[in-house]
C-alpha cells in the first residue's frame, strides 16, 4: 500500500478509533454488534474448519484471532503459543495485535490485557478494526472509498426502487427494502420486489436476509427484530452486513460503474445546482417562520377567564398539531439535503457547499433552538395557569365523585360480613367462602386508598377555605366511621370462617386417611378372595409345595391385615366422634371412596372362611402330585436302561455289518443270534408301555428323571428291529451274490475292506467322489460318460450313494464279464474253425433246433471279404447267446 492509501486510511480510522465508546454502553446496540461481529467472523473462520460462540470469550487466547487473521490475509502469522497461562494468551493476542499495526491500522486504547480478560468494549472495537481494514477499506466505487464509497454504492444501487433512500448506515435500512433492493438489483429473480410493503418492515427484513443466506452465501448476521426493535440501529452492525453484500456483488458492480461513470458525471453537477438552490430557498423560508412564531410564543399576558385560558391552550395545540410538524419536516429535509449536497460533492472532488450569511445549518439549528424553548415556557405556562383556575372546582367535584363510588361500594358489606352461612357449608363451601372473604379482603385493602384520599382531599378543601367545608367534613367523618365498622366485621367473620375451616379439614383429613387405607385393603381383600378362590393346575410336586408355601405365606399376613382392618374402622369411628361432639353438619357420605365399613367386614369374614377350604384344596393336590412323582421315577428307571441298551445294539449291528470278522454265514449266525436277544427284549418295552399308560392316565407331561420319552422309546425299538432285518437281508443277498457269481470269500473280504476303505464318513455308502476315487484305485480308467454309465447301475434310483450290495453286484458283475467274454470266443472258435465266421447249417448241427433258431433269429451276416452266403458274425452271436450288456 503507498504512502497515499496509507494517509487515506489512517484519516478514515481516526474518528473510529475510540468506536462510539459511550453508544457501546447501550445494551440494543451492544447486542447487534456481537451478533453481527460474531456472524461476520463465522463467515470467514468456517473457511478453516471452526467457529466462535462468545465473541469476547472465545478470541481469549488469541489462536482463533490469529486464525481469523491468516484467514482473511491469506498470510501467515507468527507460529502462536500453546500453553493455556496468561503469558501465552496475551503473546498471541499481540501477535495478532501487531499484524494488524503492520497492515498501516493504528490501534489506540486496544491492548492485549483488555482482550486476554473478555473487556467486551475492547473486544467489539478490536473487531470493528479488522472488518473496518479488510472488508471496507478496499470499498472503492467513483473515486470514493471505504464508508463513503459503500454509501455511495448503495445509493447507486437502490436509487430506481420506490420508497427507498439510503442516506446513512441506521435508519435508512430499518424497513428492509434497501436489503431487498440490493438483492434485486443483482439477482431480481431471488425477490418479487413488488410485492413488499414499506409498512411491513419485518418481512422485508426476514426475505433479504433468508434469501442471502441461501443463495448468496451471505450468513444471517442480524435478526429483523433488531434492527426494528431499536430506534436507530447500530451503524458498524448494517456496515458490517451491507458490506458483505458488497463483496458478494462487486463483480457485477464494477462492470455496472464502468458503464455508468461518464454518465453520472454529468447527472451529479446538475443535480448538485439544484441542491444548493433548493436549500437556499428553503433556509429562507424556514428562518423567516420562525421569527414570526418566537414573538407570539414569548406572549405571557394573562387572561381572566377559564374560557380565554382554554382558547390560548386550544391555539397553543393547532400549532403544535398543524403548523409545527411541517416545519419540523422542512428543517430535516434541510439537513439531509446539507448532508447529500456536501457528501456528493466531496465524492465528486469538489468544494464543499458554503450556504448565505446566516443560513448555515448551525444558524438554523440555533434559531430552532430558540423556538422549541419559547414554545416549552409557552406551553408550561398556560397549564400553570389553567390549572390554577381549575383547582378548587376539580377538588370539589373530585370530593363528591370518590365519596358516592366508596358510599356505593360499602352498601350491604355490613350485612354480608353479619351472615352465618358457614355453619351449614361443607368443606368446599368453607374453603370458597374463605376464598371469597380474602377477596373482599385484598378489595377492603384496596378501598384504604381512597379512603386516605377522601380525607385528603377534605383537608386541602379546608385549607383553601372551601365555601361547603361543613358538608364536607361531615360527609367525610361518616365514612370513615363505617370503614372502622366494616374493619372489625371483616376480622370476626375471617376467625369464624378460619374455626370451620379446620374443624372440617380434620373431618376431611380422616375421611382421605379411610379412603387411602381402606382402598389397598379392600384391593388386598378382592385379590384375597380371587386367589383362594382360583383354581390351579399343577405338574409337579415342586410347584404344589409352591403353592402350600405362599398359602402358609397369605396367613401369617392375616393377623396384620385384621389389625389394618381394625385400624381402618377405628378412623371411621373417629370421624362420627367428631360430628356428634362438635354437631357439624355433614352432607352426604365420604367423598373420596364408596368402600364401607360394612362392606370391609363381609369380605373379611368372606376370606376366612374361604382359608380353611384352600388348605383341604392344596391338601388334596399334594397326595395326588406324590402318587405322579412315584409314576414318573418308576417309568424313569426303566427308560433310562432301555434306553442306553436300544442305541448300544443299533450301534453293534452297525460293527457287525461293517467289520468283516468270518464268513458271511458266520456274520448272519451271528445276526440271528443278536435278533434272537432283541426279540426276548420284548416284554421290558411291553412294561415300560404299561408304565407309560397310567403316566398318560395321570395326565402327567413331563419326567425330569429321563430324557426317553415313550415315543423315543417306541422310534428306537422300530429302528433296532428293522435295522437287524434289513442288515441280515443284506448279509442273505451278499451270500446269493457270492454263490450266483462264483465270488470267493477272499473277494468277498477283498470287496468289504474296499467299501470300508473309501467309505470315509463310516454311514455303510459311499458318495459319488468316494465311489470314483475307488473305482480308480482298482484300476479302472474312464471318462465321464462311462463313470455316469455305472452311476445309472449301481445307482438307478439317483440317491447320489452307493451301498455295499451295489457295490458287490457291480464287481461281480465286472468279473463274471471277463470270464463269460473269454468262453463266447472259445465256444465260436470251436465251432468256426479258422474261419471268422460261422454258417447256419453249422449253427443247426451243433446246437438243439430250438437254440440254434433262437440265435439264427437274432445273428447278423458276417460281411468280411472271406464271407460266404448265410454266414453270420461273432459279435451277433455273442449277442444272441449273452445279451449286449452282458459283453
Amino acid at each position: 500500500m503507498d504512502h497515499y492509501d496509507s494517509q487515506q486510511t489512517n484519516d478514515y480510522m481516526q474518528p473510529e478509533e475510540d468506536w462510539d465508546r459511550d453508544l457501546l454502553l447501550d445494551p440494543a446496540w451492544e447486542k447487534q454488534q456481537r451478533k453481527t461481529f460474531t456472524a461476520w467472523c463465522n463467515s470467514h473462520l468456517r473457511k478453516a474448519g471452526t467457529q466462535i460462540e462468545n465473541i469476547e470469550e472465545d478470541f481469549r487466547d488469541g489462536l482463533k484471532l490469529m486464525l481469523l487473521l491468516e484467514v482473511i490475509s491469506g498470510e501467515r502469522l507468527a507460529k502462536p503459543e500453546r500453553g493455556k497461562m496468561r503469558v501465552h494468551k496475551i503473546s498471541n493476542v499481540n501477535k495478532a495485535l501487531d499484524f494488524i499495526a503492520s497492515k498501516g491500522v493504528k490501534l489506540v486504547s486496544i491492548g492485549a490485557e483488555e482482550i486476554v480478560d473478555g473487556n467486551v468494549k475492547m473486544t467489539l472495537g478490536m473487531i470493528w478494526t479488522i472488518i473496518l481494514r479488510f472488508a471496507i477499506q478496499d470499498i472503492s466505487v467513483e473515486e470514493t472509498s471505504a464508508k463513503e464509497g459503500l454509501l455511495l454504492w448503495c445509493q447507486r444501487k437502490t436509487a430506481p426502487y420506490k420508497n427507498v433512500n439510503i442516506q446513512n448506515f441506521h435508519i435508512s435500512w430499518k424497513d428492509g427494502l434497501g436489503f431487498c433492493a440490493l438483492i434485486h438489483r443483482h439477482r431480481p429473480e431471488l425477490i418479487d420486489y413488488g410485492k413488499l410493503r414499506k409498512d411491513d418492515p419485518l418481512t422485508n427484513l426476514n426475505t433479504a436476509f433468508d434469501v442471502a443466506e441461501k443463495y448468496l452465501d451471505i450468513p444471517k448476521m442480524l435478526d429483523a427484530e433488531d434492527i426494528v426493535g431499536t430506534a436507530r440501529p447500530d451503524e458498524k452492525a448494517i456496515m458490517t452486513y451491507v458490506s458483505s453484500f458488497y463483496h458478494a456483488f462487486s463483480g457485477a458492480q464494477k462492470a455496472e460503474t464502468a458503464a455508468n461513470r461518464i454518465c453520472k458525471v454529468l447527472a451529479v453537477n446538475q443535480e448538485n445546482e439544484q441542491l444548493m438552490e433548493d436549500y437556499e430557498k428553503l433556509a429562507s423560508d424556514l428562518l423567516e417562520w420562525i421569527r414570526r412564531t418566537i414573538p407570539w410564543l414569548e406572549n405571557r399576558a394573562p387572561e381572566n377567564t377559564m374560557h380565554a385560558m382554554q382558547q390560548k391552550l386550544e391555539d397553543f395545540r393547532d400549532y403544535r398539531r398543524l403548523h409545527k410538524p411541517p416545519k419540523v419536516q422542512e428543517k430535516c429535509q434541510l439537513e439531509i439535503n446539507f448532508n447529500t449536497l456536501q457528501t456528493k460533492l466531496r465524492l465528486s472532488n469538489r468544494p464543499a457547499f458554503m450556504p448565505s450569511e446566516g443560513r448555515m445549518v448551525s444558524d438554523i439549528n440555533n434559531a430552532w433552538g430558540c423556538l422549541e424553548q419559547a414554545e416549552k415556557g409557552y406551553e408550561e405556562w398556560l397549564l400553570n395557569e389553567i390549572r390554577r383556575l381549575e383547582r378548587l372546582d376539580h377538588l370539589a367535584e373530585k370530593f363528591r365523585q370518590k365519596a358516592s363510588i366508596h358510599e356505593a361500594w360499602t352498601d350491604g358489606k355490613e350485612a354480608m360480613l353479619r351472615q352465618k352461612d358457614y355453619e351449614t357449608a361443607t368443606l368446599s363451601e368453607i374453603k370458597a367462602l374463605l376464598k371469597k372473604h380474602e377477596a373482599f379482603e385484598s378489595d377492603l385493602a384496596a378501598h384504604q386508598d381512597r379512603v386516605e384520599q377522601i380525607a385528603a382531599i377534605a383537608q386541602e378543601l379546608n385549607e383553601l377555605d372551601y365555601y361547603d367545608s361543613p358538608s364536607v367534613n361531615a360527609r367525610c367523618q361518616k365514612i370513615c366511621d363505617q370503614w372502622d365498622n366494616l374493619g372489625a366485621l371483616t376480622q370476626k367473620r375471617r376467625e369464624a370462617l378460619e374455626r370451620t375451616e379446620k374443624l372440617l379439614e380434620t373431618i376431611d383429613q380422616l375421611y382421605l386417611e379411610y379412603a387411602k387405607r381402606a382402598a389397598p385393603f379392600n384391593n388386598w381383600m378382592e385379590g384375597a378372595m380371587e386367589d383362594l378362590q382360583d383354581t390351579f393346575i399343577v405338574h409337579t410336586i415342586e410347584e404344589i409345595q409352591g403353592l402350600t408355601t405362599a398359602h402358609e405365606q397369605f396367613k401369617a399376613t392375616l393377623p396384620d391385615a385384621d389389625k389394618e382392618r381394625l385400624a381402618i374402622l377405628g378412623i371411621h369411628n373417629e370421624v362420627s366422634k367428631i360430628v356428634q361432639t362438635y354437631h357439624v353438619n355433614m352432607a352426604g357420605t365420604n367423598p373420596y371412596t364408596t368402600i364401607t365399613p360394612q362392606e370391609i367386614n363381609g369380605k373379611w369374614d368372606h376370606v376366612r372362611q374361604l382359608v380353611p377350604r384352600r388348605d383341604q384344596a392344596l391338601t388334596e393336590e399334594h397326595a395326588r402330585q406324590q402318587h405322579n412323582e412315584r409314576l414318573r421315577k418308576q417309568f424313569g428307571a426303566q427308560a433310562n436302561v432301555i434306553g442306553p441298551w436300544i442305541q448300544t445294539k443299533m450301534e453293534e449291528i452297525g460293527r457287525i455289518s461293517i467289520e468283516m470278522h468270518g464268513t458271511l454265514e458266520d456274520q448272519l449266525s451271528h445276526l440271528r443270534q443278536y435278533e434272537k436277544s432283541i426279540v426276548n427284549y420284548k416284554p421290558k418295552i411291553d412294561q415300560l408301555e404299561g408304565d407309560h399308560q397310567l403316566i398318560q392316565e395321570a395326565l402327567i407331561f413331563d419326567n425330569k428323571h429321563t430324557n426317553y420319552t415313550m415315543e423315543h422309546i417306541r422310534v428306537g425299538w422300530e429302528q433296532l428291529l428293522t435295522t437287524i432285518a434289513r442288515t441280515i437281508n443284506e448279509v442273505e443277498n451278499q451270500i446269493l451274490t457270492r454263490d450266483a457269481k462264483g465270488i470267493s470269500q477272499e473277494q468277498m473280504n477283498e470287496f468289504r475292506a474296499s467299501f470300508n476303505h473309501f467309505d470315509r464318513k463310516k454311514t455303510g455308502t459311499m458318495d459319488t467322489d468316494d465311489f470314483r476315487a475307488c473305482l480308480i484305485s482298482m484300476g479302472y480308467n474312464m471318462g465321464e460318460a462311462e463313470f455316469a454309465r455305472i452311476m445309472s447301475i449301481v445307482d438307478p434310483n439317483r440317491l447320489g450313494v452307493v451301498t455295499f450290495q451295489a457295490f458287490i453286484d457291480f464287481m461281480s458283475r465286472e468279473t463274471a464279464d471277463t470270464d463269460t467274454a473269454d468262453q463266447v470266443m472259445a465256444s465260436f472258435k470251436i465251432l468256426a474253425g479258422d474261419k471268422n465266421y460261422i454258417t447256419v447249417d453249422e449253427l443247426r448241427r451243433e446246437l438243439p433246433a430250438d437254440q440254434a433258431e433262437y440265435c439264427i433269429a437274432r445273428m447278423a451276416p458276417y460281411s468280411g471279404p472271406d464271407a460266404v452266403p448265410g454266414a453270420l458274425d461273432y459279435m451277433s452271436f455273442s449277442t444272441a447267446l449273452y445279451g449286449e450288456s452282458d459283453l
